[in-house]
């Protein structure tokens, strides 16, 4: 049976980078390098969104454990991480060292947690590689899961910012039919997806400005440092349920 197309590419992708190199460096690089500054840069930004310690988060698209690391000395709560690698998320189980949080392989593009279970159910990096209609799937279940009050928080490519174009250009330029997608997105289709779906588009935030308070800095790995505010790269937006 044909695998969906994110699996199959993401599998490859992984594969590659644990084939070339040592465990840390390839579960760093195989979710795009900067391990640390990007887990405390989304650690952060959730902060600024309302993240308490007792919180229960839904990480889609977890990784290797950049955020679930930042997370395991802060959060209370529970964690449930889901990835298509299980390479991935069991790193990811490994580091965090927290029995009480649960990882597990994501089944498709849905989210097999409670209605109205989650405080914050977050997409870093995840709808940037699937198909349009594929993130709506996502964000139709993830109003399910999620409580009253909470908050979908996503990342994502869009060709208003300019720092974007450069990612567009690589992706031009690799012709494999099997390399991992780079979806662009626009902010009248996630204005449009969540009228319809029944939610509210909170904030967006430019991914070219500096929109995460940072309470500590954040160095990347060629030495460059962020200090009091520092950005993901991505844009991100935050979508919530309608009032009572």
């Amino acid at each position: 049976m044909k695998l969906p197309h994110f699996l199959s590419s993401y599998l490859k992708h992984s594969k590659e980078f644990m084939a070339a190199h040592e465990e840390g460096e390839a579960m760093a690089l195989a979710v795009g390098g900067d391990y640390e500054a990007v887990g405390s840069l989304e650690f952060q930004l959730l902060k600024h969104l309302g993240l308490l310690p007792e919180h229960r988060i839904i990480d889609v698209g977890c990784g290797s454990g950049r955020l679930a690391s930042q997370l395991a000395n802060y959060l209370s709560g529970e964690y449930v991480g889901i990835d298509v690698v299980p390479d991935l998320f069991q790193y990811a189980q490994s580091r965090c060292g927290r029995d009480d949080w649960r990882f597990y392989a994501a089944p498709g593009t849905t989210i097999p947690e409670p209605d109205q279970s989650a405080d914050f159910i977050v997409f870093f990096s995840v709808f940037t590689h699937l198909q349009f209609e594929e993130t709506y799937r996502y964000l139709r279940d993830a109003k399910r899961v999620l409580k009253p009050g909470g908050k979908i928080v996503f990342s994502f490519l869009e060709f208003r910012i300019p720092s974007h174009w450069n990612i567009f250009e690589a992706s031009l330029k690799d012709e494999r039919h099997d390399k991992v997608l780079n979806q662009f997105m626009d902010r009248d289709g996630i204005h449009a997806w969540a009228s319809n779906l029944g939610l509210v588009v909170e904030r967006v935030l430019d991914g070219n400005n500096n929109y995460i308070p940072l309470d500590q800095p954040v160095r990347w790995d060629d030495g460059r440092e962020m200090k009091e505010a520092g950005s993901l790269g991505q844009s991100c937006c935050v979508l919530g349920l309608p009032p009572a």
